[in-house]
């Protein structure tokens, strides 16, 4: 399905922008209602379903709108969104983290820290209907719950971000549209913006969780420092430097990082693969035999092969993908940034190690041993 063809939702900032409405029409106007129509930033209208709406005293309501994503994989949809909106004489409008909606605690995004993680956009539009229901001198104290954020959480990258404690409430325009392979890419920048922002000079860069595990588990390199690429790795490369990084170390399995050293920067299986043309080409260096290079090149996966480099006394290969993938990945960048590989296994064994890390690792006195 293309994603001009999915359907379309509304984010967890018009769920709480809703539940304001709701709640405020309950209160101000004793006026229950089960849908409200509200504006984004941009002028737009967004008729959003209500669940319930609770008034639990003259001054105090509590309003569930259901998050509805459309065909967009987002981890909050279906999930309960609870607004609690409280009257007060304050004449300003404030906002409160309630269970499962995070806090900001490191500098870097949005919000300074110690702000509840409901962003800047859900924030106007929240603002757009207190100043269209309260007069001068009005105030209201908007709650956001989450009942299963703290769960959802562990699904996103709001840790790595430095926000604690569970879901940001997010939304530029209010609006889901399904996304699209570059708004993904666009979401992973801000994980490289924070540890710029906290002082980090070293970006860590790990396409998924076996190089992330060995990074904090085996050398020692804090999950703060690391940022996630998926397939996106050039992307990933190139937005590091943009931001400022002099160093980059990239760690994963040798399945995705043996397309460096064939230079290719977008790792999915669909866009690139060249793992087994690669790595003949490297033990023919290394002197096998045309049978062993036949043998190799019938070989599925990359970790079939390794039984094979073992026997014939290969494994000179994985020394050779780590050096090539490094050059290549500097190449890939103009030289703007010093770049380390280390490629492992997928029970998260090194293989090789090229000099860049080394000298890297030493510099930040992270644990990388010495390989032969």
């Amino acid at each position: 399905m293309n994603v001009e063809d999915m359907k379309g939702g509304y984010t967890t900032g018009s769920c709480a922008t809703a539940g304001v409405k709701a709640g405020l029409l309950a209160l101000l106007e004793q006026n229950i209602v089960d849908t409200v129509i509200i504006e984004n930033p941009q002028g737009q209208y967004i008729e959003v379903p209500i669940k319930e709406v609770i008034r639990i005293s003259d001054v105090e309501a509590q309003v569930t709108v259901v998050k509805d994503g459309g065909d967009d994989p987002d981890v909050t949809h279906g999930n309960a969104v609870v607004t609690t909106v409280v009257l007060t004489d304050s004449g300003t409008l404030s906002f409160h983290a309630g269970h499962g909606v995070g806090t900001v605690t490191k500098p870097g995004l949005a919000l300074p820290v110690g702000e509840p993680a409901i962003n800047p956009g859900p924030r106007k539009m929240m603002q757009i209907v207190f100043e269209e229901f309260c007069v001068k001198g009005e105030g209201v104290d908007v709650t956001v719950t989450v009942p299963n954020g703290l769960d959802l959480a562990k699904k996103t990258l709001n840790h790595t971000l430095g926000i604690e404690g569970g879901i940001s409430i997010i939304g530029t325009t209010g609006i889901v549209k399904p996304m699209s392979e570059e708004g993904f890419k666009n979401s992973l920048v801000p994980q490289l913006e924070v540890m710029k922002a906290n002082g980090i000079e070293t970006a860590v860069l790990v396409p998924g969780r076996i190089g992330q595990e060995l990074a904090e588990q085996v050398l020692g390199i804090h999950k703060n420092q690391m940022a996630e690429t998926s397939n996106f790795i050039g992307f990933m490369l190139e937005q590091a430097v943009r931001i400022g990084f002099k160093q980059i170390l990239i760690i994963g399995h040798i399945g995705k990082l043996v397309k460096l050293a064939n230079g290719s920067f977008h790792t999915h299986n669909r866009m690139s693969d060249g793992r087994m043309e690669t790595i003949v080409a490297y033990a023919a260096l290394e002197g096998a035999s045309q049978a062993v290079c036949e043998e190799l090149f019938q070989c599925q996966t990359t970790e079939s092969t390794f039984p094979i480099l073992e026997r014939e006394g290969l494994t000179g290969v994985y020394q050779r993908i780590v050096d090539r993938a490094a050059l290549r990945s500097e190449r890939y960048i103009a030289k703007e940034a010093q770049v380390g590989i280390i490629i492992t296994t997928l029970q998260g064994d090194i293989l090789a190690i090229d000099e860049n890390a080394k000298d890297i690792g030493e510099r930040e006195t992270w644990r990388i041993p010495y390989i032969s």
